[in-house]
This record gives structure tokens, sequence and C-alpha cells, in this order.
């Protein structure tokens, strides 16, 4: 960092990742500033410019540095903070402590209590937010999937659900052949079993008992109709163990998604197919479930309907150093719930690690959909399908006739052509008005378009890229 950096930053003032102070006599509390960045993204704080942005510079001896050196043995994990001193002249310079992150060491505490970084504030950390930090340290014992299940024992888990997994973990080769029917042998090999007692991530992949104990075990379903939460056609609230949540997920699905119509090339049958390719809204779903946070209990993962979109949400935050624009590139895995991620992959419903957001993107693409949308928003992520068209609010299964078949036939053979020209070519052609009819059907189920009006009408043939 030189003086032309350190002008640039005085000129900009104040943020998330800087602070400015006049001197070290502000040194306390630029340390619980510190502190924040390291629970947050990072950050520096200077000292010799005023919060105006005014460099005044300061004198920085050899028990500044010691001073310093005694504050940031304070960091409780030790936190990696860069000095960096910028001559200004006359004996002054500006001293820059530059707070760099691990986000697998947080929740840091300075003199005892954690801070956090909100724009350009600096606060005492609530102590959920420090809690749910304290759990999802990788090495931390008093991870939430981690702790013991009170009170639960083998009679409360879906023992059929259990040794599916290892028939499709065999199949899939991710479980040994060897693996046997015992299943507090086969809960021990996934980790769910320790020192004799099951936990929690056992409850979420195989429990059969949710209540009161484990409310966040819970899928929350609707179709609305129209584009907001006003009026729904069906709203489903149901609790289970992951692997029934997915099931219920797909079929509630199946039942209420849209289906888009094509006509197959050259025979003009219809092939209908859900709107969004299944296995993206599938992997949207495992990822919900493998990366939510447990630790609230009121929370759920969220599945929603409108005309015009699809939503999945769940509880819980992006983690450290990853945003919404990070899932659609390649970006590490990060899973809040290893234990529980483990054990989707083992059962080969996760085919690769880090990969489940970008294959989302992949597949609505090819199916001709813009790329889904990402985002986080009061403590939850979600992810958007939106379609390349309006989604209708019923679903669009029409068998065609001869005569709508042969009209569509008869399209296929030009651009575009007027009705007169339509009719002329049909073996048994129908009135004006009865083809015109015909044709607006056809237009409403999306196999065909128009363009002009009235007899400068011309029609077309809807055509897709797979075609």
């Amino acid at each position: 960092m030189n003086r032309k950096e350190i002008e640039q930053i005085a000129l900009q003032g104040e943020s998330e990742a800087v602070e400015l102070k006049k001197s070290t006599a502000q040194l306390r509390r630029a340390m619980e500033t510190l502190c924040g960045m390291l629970n947050g993204h990072g950050g520096r704080v200077l000292f010799g410019i005023t919060p105006q942005g005014q460099i005044v510079g300061q004198t920085v001896t050899d028990k500044t540095l010691r001073e310093v050196a005694d504050q940031l043995r304070r960091f409780e994990p030790p936190g990696t903070i860069a000095q960096t001193r910028i001559a200004l002249g006359d004996g002054k310079e500006v001293l820059v402590l530059e707070a760099q992150p691990d986000p697998t060491r947080r929740p840091y505490v300075f003199d005892g209590r954690p801070y956090q970084r909100v724009g350009p504030t600096t606060s005492v950390m609530p102590q959920e937010t420090y809690q749910r930090l304290l759990a999802e340290r990788p090495d931390s014992r008093t991870r939430w999937e981690t702790l013991p299940a009170e009170g639960y024992g083998l009679a409360d888990f879906d023992q059929e659900e259990i040794l599916r997994t290892v028939r499709l973990g065999i199949a899939a080769g991710r479980v040994p052949e060897s693996t046997g029917s015992d299943i507090p042998d086969i809960l021990r090999r996934l980790g769910l079993i320790k020192d004799g007692r099951l936990n929690n991530a056992a409850i979420v992949l195989f429990g059969t008992r949710f209540l009161p104990d484990y409310p966040q075990c819970q899928l929350r379903m609707a179709r609305f109709r129209g584009v907001d939460k006003s009026e729904f056609l069906d709203q489903r609230q149901i609790e289970g163990h992951a692997f029934a949540l997915l099931d219920e997920a797909m079929l509630f699905l199946r039942r209420h998604l849209p289906v888009a119509g094509r006509i197959v090339p050259g025979l003009f049958e219809r092939e209908d197919e859900p709107l969004f390719p299944l296995e993206a809204l599938r992997e949207a779903l495992v990822n919900a479930f493998c990366h939510r946070d447990y630790t609230i209990a009121g929370g759920a993962v969220s599945l929603a309907i409108y005309d015009d979109r699809l939503e999945i949400w769940s509880d819980g935050t992006l983690p450290a150093g990853l945003t919404p624009d990070n899932l659609k590139r390649d970006h590490p895995s990060k899973p809040r719930n290893p234990l529980i991620a483990k054990v989707f992959y083992l059962r080969g419903v996760i085919e690769r690690w880090g990969r489940g957001t970008q294959k989302i993107v992949e597949l609505c693409v090819k199916a001709g959909h813009p790329e889904p949308e990402f985002g986080e928003q009061a403590g939850s992520v979600w992810v958007r399908f939106l379609p390349s068209g309006y989604i209708a609010p019923h679903r669009v299964a029409h068998d065609l006739t001869e005569r709508q078949r042969e009209i569509l036939h008869v399209l296929s053979k030009k651009p575009s052509m007027p009705l007169r020209e339509i009719r002329s070519r049909l073996e048994n052609p129908p009135s004006d008005r009865r083809l015109r009819e015909e044709l607006l059907h056809l237009k409403k189920l999306g196999l065909v378009s128009s363009s002009g009006h009235g007899r400068g009408a011309a029609w077309s043939l809807v055509r897709h890229e797979n075609e």
C-alpha cells in the first residue's frame, strides 16, 4: 500500500471494510472493529486519518507497536492482522491494520466479546449469531448435527430407509459391498452414532418422530394462483426425514408444475414434459436440505410455485466467503452440515462436490430457460426458476385432432403463410371461421404464432432449438 492508495481510501470514506481513526488513542475501539471484520469479509483500520477523511498522520513509536501487539493478543482464536506503515514525512505515518479472516475459525472474540461489522458500524454480535457461527466451525464438537439426540433410540428410525441407503450406495460404488444389514453398524459407519449415542444428523436423515423436539424437520409447499401469495390453489406442510421430504417435494412438483408441450418433429404428436427440468429442481431441493441451518427451530425448506416462477427457500445464510454470484461458477464446497451432506453423497444423490448450483444453471439453460437466480434475504437462501414464457395456471395436456396435426404439417413447409394459403393446402379444408378457431387453439397451446392483423395475418409454426 502506498501514499496514493491511502489518499483514495480517505476520499471514499468509511465503509464495512474501512474504518478511519485519527490516532492509536482509539486503539481499543479499533480492535473491536477488527474483530467485527474478522467475523465478516475482512477490512482495514487506518490510524492517522480522521473520520472525515483528512490525512493527519501520527508518530508511530516502539511503544505504539507494543501497545498494538498487546491488544492483538486479546483475540480468541488468534486472528491474522497484517500491519503496514506508510510514511508521510516530518516523522508522521499512517498505520494500517488489516483483518484477514479465516472463515473456518469464526467466530472471533476480542477481550472475551464477539463483534460484528454492519456497514460502517461495529456492534456486539447477538448471542444467536455467535452460537450459529460457533456451531459452523468444521472442527467444532458443538456443531448442531453432531450433538446427541437425547431421548431417541433405534425404534425412532426408518430402518427400511437406512437399508435402502446402503443398497443405493453400493449401486453407486460409494458404499462397500461388504456392508451388512446391522442397523447400529450402518449408522456408525455413516457417522450417525458416536460413543453409543445417536446424533441430530441421524434424526434429520432417518428419523420418524419429530415433534416436539425437531420441528425444523419440515417442508412447506404451495401452489399460488397468480404471481403473489394472496391466493393459493394447494398448500401443504409436513414433517419427515430428509429423504421422505425430498420424495414429497418431487410428487408435489409433478402434480402442480405446468406441463410444456412440444411437437415431435415429423410426427406432429404432442410430447408433454414438466416446464422446468425435474433434475434441476431436485438438485436445488437437495442443496436446501444439506445446507440449511437446522439450529433454527421454526425453520423449514419452502417450495412455492407461482404463475410466473418457482422458488425454493431454506433457512440459513451462505457460508462465509460465498456470495449468490459465486454459486454460478466454480466455488469450494462448504456444506453447513457435512455429515448430512456426506450421507446424501454416499447414497448417490449428490454427484459431485461443489457442482450442484452450476448443474442447476446448466440444466435450465439447456432446456431453453433463463439462468436461475440465487439470492440471500432475511437469513434465508433462495433460488428462483424463471420460465422462457408465462406459466399457465393449469396443465396443458390436450390431445391434437387429425385436422390440427394436418395444419401443423402444412405450416412446417414454409416459415409463415396466410390463412387462405393454409386452407388451400388442406385436404378437406374447413370454413375460414373454423380454420381460424383451430389456429387460435393451437396458438393458445403455444404451438403456432401469428403476426399482423385481419386478412394480412400470417401464421407460423413455433419451433424449438432441439427440433
